[in-house]
């Protein structure tokens, strides 16, 4: 069921040329443990004056957007959820086009699902997604991943988490981070 959305939103997206990665727990799927995940979290790597191409996309999908108020909704939250009504599988497009979001789906790994490569987040730029989403669900993920991929390219991660940690009052990204990796 959730290979032929996949597939499908790969398909697609790759036909309307609007660069993507597959990230959260269908990326873990990929690189860490096996997990309970009802979702699709994709980010895009355009702005919110593609919602209208993107409109059109989930139609052909079928998948029907949640908000009552689409665009109000998507200008607040840079983020356009929808269903997968046939299958109660929800599907989260997020806009960002910040130069990081751009380098990473750049480095996306093309993963062959149904006849279609669909890309997917690189496990170093999964992490770096983990680390700052930072929810507990979200650090055991990073370290299933650093358990499972040791060729993992560490200073690429170090050095995006410092960058965001100049952006940050807390300053905690790469902290995180290196508690985890010192557990290991």
């Amino acid at each position: 069921m959730f290979e032929k959305i996949l597939s499908g939103i790969g398909a697609s997206l790759t036909r309307h040329k609007i660069p993507y990665m597959i990230i959260g727990g269908q990326a873990v799927l990929l690189y860490g443990e096996p997990r309970l995940t009802k979702d699709i979290d994709i980010t895009l790597g355009v702005n919110i004056n593609h919602l209208d191409e993107l409109l059109a996309i989930a139609r052909e999908l079928s998948l029907k957007p949640l908000p009552q108020d689409v665009q109000s909704f998507v200008r607040q939250t840079m983020v356009l959820p929808a269903l997968d009504e046939n299958t109660g599988i929800r599907v989260d497009f997020i806009f960002s086009f910040t130069p990081y979001e751009t380098e990473a789906i750049n480095r996306a790994k093309k993963v062959k699902i149904l006849d279609q490569d669909v890309n997917f987040a690189s496990p170093e730029d999964l992490i770096i997604h983990k680390i700052f989403a930072g929810r507990p669900r979200d650090i055991e993920d990073v370290r299933t991943v650093l358990l499972k991929n040791p060729e993992i390219k560490v200073q690429y991660i170090r050095e995006w988490l410092i960058e965001f940690d100049q952006a940050s009052d807390e300053k905690k990204f790469l902290k995180t981070f290196e508690e985890i990796l010192e557990e290991k």
